[in-house]
C-alpha cells in the first residue's frame, strides 16, 4: 500500500443503472471518482442483454433517473416498456448529459480488491491497480450469466448463445432450426420476436411460469406532457411507495367481491400494464391460499383459451407452485406462439436432455437437429458477480470466505470486517422495481461516505451485531408469506451448490426506509468509524 494519497476517493465498479448514479453522486458530493467497467458500454443489465424482445417490465419513466427533473422531461421514452435499444441509448445519454464518461474506464473488468489502513488496492484482469478510500460494488445481481452441466457442449457444430451475453452484431436466425433452453423472463421474451424468421423453434422448458401479459403500448404526445406535469407528483410515489412503482395498492380482499364481480376484476388486472397485476391486485393474493388458487385458475384458462392444443396448454399451466412464489414474467405473444405449426415445447422434467451432439440436442427421445442453441437459463442470482472478484477486507479474509454459508449484511450494503466497501443493489437489496431501491441505497452510501470524510475517519464499517441483527431478520421474513419460496431463484435454487439463502430485501422497501433514516438521526450508531 502506498503512503500519500490514494488515487482517488470513490471506485465504483459497473456501469449499470446503479453504478452510473453512484458515480455522478459520488462527484456532486465533491469525491474525486472513477468507474471501472468490464463491457465496452455503459448500461449494464441494458449492455449485455440485447436478444430480441429484451425490454422493462416495469414503467419506462419509473425505472429512470429521477435526480433531474431537466432530465426526466427532456427525454421521451417512446413505449411504455421501452425495449434495450432504447435503454442504452437513454443511458448513454445520461453519462453524456452529465459529462460522467471522462470518468469512466471501459473495458476493464475487476478481478482482486485487497484492504488495508484504510484504502483498497483494485487490480484489473490486465494488471492495473488503483487504490481508493471507497470502493462501491455495483456489480448487479443479474450479471453472471448462468450454464447448466450439460453433458459434451462443445460438442456441438452450430452456434450457442446465452441472453445475458447477445453479440452486439446481429445473429443470423433466419431460416434456422432454433432452440430456446429455459422459460424465464429472457426465454418467454425471446420466443416471439424471433418466431417469424425461424424456420423451426424448440422450447425445453423446465418449470412452466405464471406469464401474464405485459400490455405495452406507445406512450402519446397527450402522455407525455402529463408525465412532464406530473413529474413532482410522479417523484413522490416513486420516492416512497412500497415497491417502487406508481400503480395504486389494491384496497379489498377476494371475498369482498362476489363471484360475478370478481371474474369482471380478474379480467381488468389481466388487461393491466406490467406489474399493476400485482401490485393492484386483491389484498389477499400472495396471503391467502384459496385466494390464490382462484386466481390461478381464471389465468390458467386464459392459457387454455389462448393454447389450441389442449396438451400444449397443460403443460404451459404451472403445477409446482403458486401465483407469486417465483417471479412471475410478463409477456407479449408468448403462449399465441404455441399455435404456430413451427412450435414445439419440450418438457425437460418428463424428456431431460441427456447430452449435446454434434447436430443438436439429445434427449431420452433422441437426437434434435438444430442450428443454434440459446441458453435462457438465468443467472447466478444475488452474489454471482461478487463472489468472482477476490475481494479481502481486514487480516486478508476473503468475502468468498465470509459469505461461504450465503450473504450477510446490513441493509444490504455492507459486511463487517470490510471497511469502506459498499455494494448497492446486491444481495438483500430490492425486491421490486430495482433502480428504486437501488437509487436509496446509492444516496444513503453517499451521506456515510461523506460522514466518514467529515469526521476525518479513515474508515467506515458495519458493526457485526448490526449486520447479524438484518441478516436474521431477512432470512426470517424470507420464510413468510407473501414472500417467494425456494423453488425461485431469489435462494440461488437455479445453480448448484449454491447455498440456499434469501437473495432480496424481504423486510421490504419501507423498513430499508426506516432504518436508513434511523441511522442517521442516530449518527450513524450502526456503524464504527475509526483511523484505519
Amino acid at each position: 500500500m502506498g503512503s500519500g494519497e490514494p488515487d482517488v476517493d470513490v471506485l465504483v465498479i459497473g456501469a449499470g443503472i446503479t453504478g452510473i448514479y453512484q458515480l455522478y453522486e459520488a462527484r456532486e458530493a465533491g469525491f474525486s471518482a472513477v468507474l471501472l467497467e468490464a463491457g465496452d458500454g455503459v448500461g449494464g443489465t441494458w449492455f449485455w442483454n440485447r436478444y430480441p424482445g429484451a425490454r422493462f417490465d416495469s414503467e419506462s419513466y419509473t425505472y429512470g433517473y429521477l435526480f433531474s427533473r431537466e432530465l426526466f422531461e427532456e427525454w421521451e421514452w417512446t413505449e411504455h416498456f421501452a425495449g434495450q435499444p432504447e435503454i442504452e441509448r437513454y443511458l448513454n445519454h445520461v453519462v453524456d448529459r452529465f459529462d460522467l464518461r471522462r470518468d469512466i474506464r471501459l473495458g476493464s473488468r475487476v478481478a482482486a480488491a485487497t484492504y488495508d489502513d484504510g484504502r483498497w488496492t483494485v487490480r484489473t484482469t490486465a494488471g492495473d491497480a488503483i487504490e481508493t478510500r471507497f470502493l462501491v460494488a455495483a456489480t448487479g445481481v443479474l450479471s453472471v450469466p448462468f450454464l447448466p452441466d450439460v453433458p459434451n457442449r462443445d460438442a456441438f457444430s452450430g452456434t450457442q448463445l446465452h441472453t445475458g451475453l447477445w453479440p452486439a452484431e446481429p445473429v443470423e436466425l433466419a431460416g434456422k432450426r432454433v432452440a430456446i433452453v429455459g422459460t424465464g423472463s429472457s426465454g418467454v421474451q425471446l420466443v416471439p420476436a424471433i418466431l417469424d424468421e425461424v424456420a423451426s423453434l424448440t422450447v425445453y422448458q423446465r418449470t412452466a411460469n405464471w406469464c401474464t401479459p405485459l400490455n405495452n403500448s406507445p406512450i402519446t404526445a397527450e402522455e407525455q406532457a402529463r408525465l412532464r406535469a406530473d413529474f413532482a407528483e410522479i417523484k413522490q410515489i416513486l420516492d416512497t411507495s412500497l415497491a417502487g412503482f406508481l400503480h395504486p395498492p389494491g384496497d379489498r380482499k377476494t371475498a369482498d367481491d362476489p363471484p360475478d364481480e370478481r371474474q369482471a376484476f380478474y379480467e381488468e388486472m389481466w388487461a393491466r400494464p406490467g406489474f399493476g397485476k400485482i401490485v393492484s391486485h386483491y389484498l389477499d393474493l400472495t396471503f391467502d391460499e384459496d385466494a390464490n388458487a382462484q386466481w390461478c385458475e381464471f389465468v390458467a384458462a386464459k392459457i387454455r383459451a389462448i393454447v389450441h392444443d389442449p396438451e400444449v396448454a397443460a403443460q404451459l399451466i404451472p403445477d409446482d407452485h403458486r401465483f407469486g412464489e417465483k417471479r412471475p414474467p410478463f409477456v407479449t405473444g408468448y403462449f399465441e406462439a404455441f399455435n404456430d405449426p413451427k412450435v414445439s415445447l419440450v418438457d425437460l422434467k418428463k424428456t431431460p436432455i441427456l447430452s449435446l451432439t454434434e447436430d443438436g440436442i439429445e434427449t431420452v427421445e433422441g437426437v434434435r437437429e438444430l442450428d443454434v442453441i440459446v441458453w435462457a437459463t438465468g443467472f447466478d442470482f444475488g452474489t454471482g458477480a461478487l463472489a468472482r472478484i477476490d475481494l479481502r477486507g481486514r487480516d486478508g479474509r476473503a468475502l468468498s470466505e465470509a459469505w461461504r454459508d450465503g450473504p450477510t449484511t446490513y441493509l444490504g450494503l455492507q459486511t463487517a470486517g470490510f471497511p469502506n466497501f459498499f455494494f448497492p443493489g446486491g444481495p438483500h437489496a430490492a425486491a421490486g422495481n430495482n433502480p428504486r431501491y437501488n437509487g436509496d441505497q446509492v444516496d444513503f452510501v453517499t451521506d456515510l461516505m461523506v460522514a466518514a470524510r467529515d469526521r476525518g475517519a479513515a474508515a467506515v464499517e458495519v458493526t457485526a451485531e448490526s449486520e447479524d441483527a438484518w441478516t436474521a431478520m431477512i432470512d426470517r421474513a424470507a420464510r413468510r408469506p407473501p414472500s417467494f419460496t425456494e423453488k425461485s431463484y431469489y435462494f440461488g435454487t437455479n445453480v448448484p451448490g449454491k447455498p440456499r439463502k434469501y437473495l432480496l430485501n424481504a423486510a421490504g422497501r419501507p423498513k430499508l426506509l426506516e432504518l436508513f433514516a434511523a441511522s442517521k438521526a442516530d449518527d450513524y450508531r450502526p456503524f464504527r468509524f475509526s483511523a484505519k
